[in-house]
């Protein structure tokens, strides 16, 4: 598919989303994608849509159309989750997510009959698992990871609980939540549709706070309540799942029970290892030699081949093997504890410690920073205008270390926030 046979509107959003600091690279696989999820109408509209929440009315002025029209439209696009609906403190908004994780996942989150979901998980898998491009900008570019890894709680030494913050815990996410969704793993439901899927549980992707809202709200998560959300919690530490999500302090609004063989994070940490396409836990196994029985087993629930299995060097058993940690590939999710049967595992906190954005706004300035952006997320929401957006983008760059900082001045485009950056950092 070259560009000129592409419709204009689906390029239209296909550069909307590639304003925002997790885009979507250029491949024929992606505009089939679009044309799956969105009328060439919905394309057309969503396209004009800024990357900050918005409400009704904004968007009936932006569309030039009535205020009733323009509500109609958006329920449409939120009841599909290619918008997700917020109700805050100023009335209800609306918001594009990002392909990942955002509409992509969602549009796989239940099972529907209203779009051919075993074609769009091969376009999927095609795009992501085949093509490399979006997943390589996803989990690589910059510094700033769109996601984390949670510790496996049961596992840790009650000397060492003491060193992991609320905000590592997954229990904590879930007992702190205004609102808890569950819905279909998407990564395995795609793989079902391909006949690869594994046999770890499906009715257990977790969502939370804003998010969960308006996914249950629509139909896309069922709303469970603290108590459910721990046993499934509980049941994915029996399977031997990772917790992989938002990485954030404050306001998590997913957390994947992930898998080694289906899930994209855990693939992408595989496929690019040293590039540490995800950030790790405050953890790093340590290895008992003299425990050890070779056995393997936390080999094979190591999720991203961390570890394995190598010569113990002794010449009087040649063939005896011993466990062995590739300690930069190493998640610290601590899977290999709970599996190893000799106690030859514990989790011991990393030299230094692993720094979380401290929300999503934090997360997205630092990101946006990184990719070359910055200029695009204030430019695009008009942010020089609205004096609170203005005030919380610059109080996020003026939190940042000076390095972060000039990068950010370098990018913006507007003379009067280079000048408001450089007053307030000095």
């Amino acid at each position: 598919m070259a560009h000129h046979t592409i419709k204009t509107a689906y390029l239209s959003l296909y550069e909307r989303l590639n304003k925002a600091p997790q885009g979507a690279p250029y491949s024929e696989t992606l505009f089939k994608i679009l044309e799956m999820l969105f009328s060439e109408t919905e394309a057309r509209l969503v396209a004009q849509m800024p990357m900050r929440p918005f409400c009704v009315k904004e968007a009936a002025t932006i569309w030039k159309m009535s205020v009733p029209a323009a509500r109609k439209t958006l329920e449409e696009l939120a009841s599909r989750a290619l918008l997700v609906d917020l109700l805050q403190e100023d009335g209800h908004q609306y918001v594009l997510p990002p392909p990942m994780a955002g509409f992509f996942e969602f549009s796989l989150m239940r099972f529907r009959g209203d779009i051919d979901q075993k074609a769009l998980s091969e376009l999927y898998y095609q795009y992501l698992n085949v093509e490399e491009d979006f997943v390589k900008e996803l989990f690589t570019a910059g510094e700033t990871r769109l996601g984390r890894v949670f510790v496996h709680e049961p596992v840790l030494l009650d000397e060492h609980a003491v060193h992991v913050l609320d905000y590592e815990r997954v229990s904590e996410v879930i007992n702190t939540a205004e609102h808890i969704g569950v819905g279909v793993c998407y990564c395995r439901h795609k793989l079902m549709h391909m006949g690869k899927a594994c046999s770890a549980p499906m009715d257990i992707c977790m969502t939370f706070n804003s998010s969960a809202g308006s996914l249950v709200k629509h139909d896309f998560a069922r709303s469970v309540d603290p108590q459910e959300c721990m046993d499934l919690l509980q049941q994915a530490y029996e399977h031997n799942l990772v917790q992989f999500g938002d990485n954030v302090a404050v306001g998590v609004n997913f957390v994947c029970n992930c898998c080694g063989c289906c899930c994209e994070a855990m693939l992408a940490a595989r496929r690019f290892g040293p590039l540490h396409s995800v950030h790790t836990t405050n953890f790093l196994p340590s290895l008992d030699s003299d425990k050890c029985k070779g056995c393997g087993k936390c080999v094979n629930v190591c999720p991203v081949e961390a570890m394995l299995l190598a010569s113990a060097n002794d010449p009087k058993k040649p063939k005896i093997k011993k466990a062995k940690l590739d300690e930069d590939l190493c998640l610290g999710c601590g899977v290999c504890v709970r599996a190893c049967p000799s106690a030859a595992i514990l989790l011991e906190p990393r030299a230094a410690r692993v720094i979380t954005p401290h929300d999503s706004a934090h997360r997205i300035v630092l990101m946006a920073i990184e990719r070359g952006k910055l200029q695009e997320l204030i430019l695009n929401n008009k942010v020089l205008w609205n004096h609170r957006l203005l005030a919380a983008v610059l109080g996020v760059i003026l939190r940042l270390p000076p390095v972060k900082q000039a990068m950010a001045s370098q990018q913006v485009r507007s003379r009067y926030v280079r000048v408001l950056i450089e007053r307030f950092a000095t």
